[in-house]
């Protein structure tokens, strides 16, 4: 299946809850969006990715699949951290995004049962970047707005070499 890329206006679409107990497709999608990531090197992703509006996101950031149905963020860390994020919806380019360093994030398995995950570092920044993509944002609009014309630049110059 096809990872949308910017500017795909479904990017900004904001996803609908799911339940896992009646969404007969959640397995299949959840299996279709870790071929994807895994086809795409990376490390995480949304069902919006994929033009899917369903709130479920997969990440893998120590050789075990993960996926989460619903995902919320209910803690934060004050302390955050500046760093480089590529993004297979805008792929090619790496921004600095600044994320808290530790995260709890509380969502429901593909099985529907609670799912309570205390994160931090890659983990916590892949779950605020997945679960951003399922609000409708995408690392661009995370961006200053000269930052922000400077990686479109790149991004569409990038795009058009490729």
């Amino acid at each position: 299946m096809q990872i949308l890329t910017h500017p795909n206006p479904a990017l900004a679409e904001h996803a609908e809850t799911i339940d896992p107990h009646s969404d007969a497709s959640l397995r299949p999608l959840v299996r279709t969006m870790a071929e994807a990531m895994y086809d795409n090197d990376g490390v995480g992703l949304a069902a919006s990715q994929l033009g899917i509006q369903k709130r479920v996101i997969v990440f893998d950031i120590q050789d075990e699949l993960g996926a989460i149905c619903n995902p919320v963020i209910i803690e934060r860390s004050a302390e955050t951290a500046i760093d480089e994020e590529g993004c297979l919806s805008v792929p090619g380019i790496n921004v600095p995004i600044e994320r808290a360093v530790s995260i709890v994030c509380e969502g429901v398995s593909i099985d529907g049962e609670r799912v309570v995950l205390e994160a931090d570092d890659l983990l916590a920044r892949v779950l605020q970047h997945e679960i951003d993509h399922l609000d409708g944002v995408i690392i661009l609009d995370r961006l200053a707005p000269e930052q922000r014309k400077a990686a479109i630049r790149e991004y569409n110059s990038r795009s058009v070499a490729m």
